[in-house]
């Protein structure tokens, strides 16, 4: 299977991804041929830049003849003020009819400017016409490209749109973007469309995405980072941030995530093809500002029905309890719900021998179970890891002997027989009531199992 893998350590952006998209190999002539055909004033400028030493390929997007502004999502709910701006950019307020759209403005501080109104925007947006996400889905509709990046690039803008609805309480088409951004958001978001597309890969998939912090400057005030429809958007998603005190994760961004990506894991194993660096507009010292796509191929692995889950190791090391006690504590942690205890025995410092006390459990269980090996332990510390583990299909049958009924555990794997094995306590307590040998009783449960396959 071939796969794409995000690494968002410098967060996401529209023209990140693009130009992770051009470095990995997606033809120029593709992104060139789409703007083109969208036939809404706009058209690509690519080149190569340097952030923080890492070579990568830079997207612009020209909106009638200018470049593209900061891209940062933020509203202006119309219904209350109209913002008109007098010389020097100041800012005054008007009333204004109810009932208005709410208007989205998209900008990119991940890859632009830092956080704040630059008054020419301002100026440019009362005289400019605001495109709702009707309009849009016509625009995508009406374009040459192919289907499924048509179904691609309104899915985007839709869960875009849904984000905003949800955090301004209303439909999404009531959500109108203003002129310029919403051309440069289109732009964006099909160029995304078709170089996924083009990629010819069966799955995304996506690393926890750093999401910067600090605040951005929107239209009802300052917001921390990340922006309320960043972080609508991205629910469900690994998220973290490294510190850098800026905005990583664009809303635009984040869409494409929500929309391409079908999970988060770390990097997988694969047969590396290529990789791709896109880069943001900044460029931070000491942290590369830039995406990573890498593409290659995952080894299928073999079918069988074997389950594959996750399990919670936890471990301590003890030279200082009671050998007695030591039994006891396998006992209590069964009793409440491990999987597995086992004891190793091993040689501490100051030369002293001890046990190291290894419990398997699902994880839900682990904090309960570590509770009780401090409380019942001498131990100062509980190691913890999680890992994956594969089993096999089982199932309980009762097999019938001279001296009565006996469970037996039966393993498969692809619907044959590979283990089978006595219930030690039915047949401990067998052997306790008739008074034979236990390795007896264990004989001749298996024999009859054995036997009852053959008829």
């Amino acid at each position: 299977m071939r796969v794409a893998y995000l690494e968002c350590f410098s967060g996401i952006s529209g023209d990140m991804f693009l130009g992770a998209l051009v470095d990995a190999g997606v033809p120029v002539h593709l992104f060139e041929e789409a703007v083109a055909e969208l036939d809404i004033g706009a058209r690509l400028d690519i080149s190569r830049v340097v952030r923080s030493g890492i070579s990568a390929t830079k997207v612009d997007v020209y909106v009638h003849g200018e470049k593209d502004l900061p891209r940062e999502v933020y509203f202006e709910r119309s219904s209350h003020v109209h913002e008109h701006v007098h010389q020097h950019g100041e800012t005054k307020h008007a009333p204004s009819h109810s009932h208005e759209p709410v208007q989205l403005r998209e900008h990119n501080y991940a890859a632009g400017r830092p956080g704040q109104d630059d008054g020419q925007d301002q100026a440019r947006a009362p005289h400019s016409h605001d495109r709702g996400l009707k309009e849009i889905r016509t625009i995508i509709s009406r374009s040459g490209i192919s289907g499924t990046a048509k179904s691609t690039a309104t899915a985007i803008f839709e869960a875009l749109g849904e984000a905003e609805g949800r955090i301004h309480n209303t439909g999404v088409d009531a959500i109108h973007f203003h002129e310029v951004g919403a051309i440069d958001a289109i732009v964006d978001i099909v160029c995304a469309a078709v170089g996924a597309e083009a990629l010819n890969v069966d799955e995304f998939i996506c690393s926890p995405l750093n999401v910067g912090g600090g605040t951005v400057n929107c239209a009802h005030g300052t917001f921390p980072v990340p922006a309320p429809a960043t972080l609508e958007l991205l629910k469900g998603a690994p998220v973290y941030s490294s510190g850098l005190q800026t905005e990583l994760v664009t809303p635009t961004g984040a869409a494409i995530v929500k929309t391409l990506v079908k999970r988060f894991a770390p990097f997988p194993e694969m047969k590396l093809e290529k990789a791709g660096y896109g880069a943001g507009t900044r460029d931070f010292p000491g942290h590369p500002n830039v995406l990573r796509l890498t593409l290659g191929a995952t080894q299928p692995e073999p079918a069988t029905n074997t389950l594959q889950d996750t399990v919670t190791v936890l471990e301590a090391n003890l030279d200082d309890l009671n050998p007695q006690v030591f039994g006891y504590v396998i006992d209590r942690l069964h009793e409440e719900g491990a999987l597995d205890v086992f004891g190793i025995p091993v040689h501490m410092k100051k030369n002293r021998p001890g046990t190291q006390l290894t419990v398997l459990c699902r994880p839900e269980d682990a904090l309960k179970l570590s509770q009780l090996i401090f409380a019942e332990t001498t131990t100062l510390g509980v190691r913890r890891r999680d890992e994956k583990r594969r089993t096999l299909a089982r199932k309980w049958t009762t097999v019938t002997t001279r001296w009565g009924d006996v469970r037996l555990k039966v393993a498969s794997m692809n619907g044959t027989v590979t283990n089978y094995a006595p219930e030690y306590e039915d047949c401990r307590q067998i052997a306790a009531d008739h008074h034979v040998p236990l390795k007896s009783v264990m004989n001749e449960t298996v024999e009859a199992y054995l036997r009852g396959l053959k008829h």
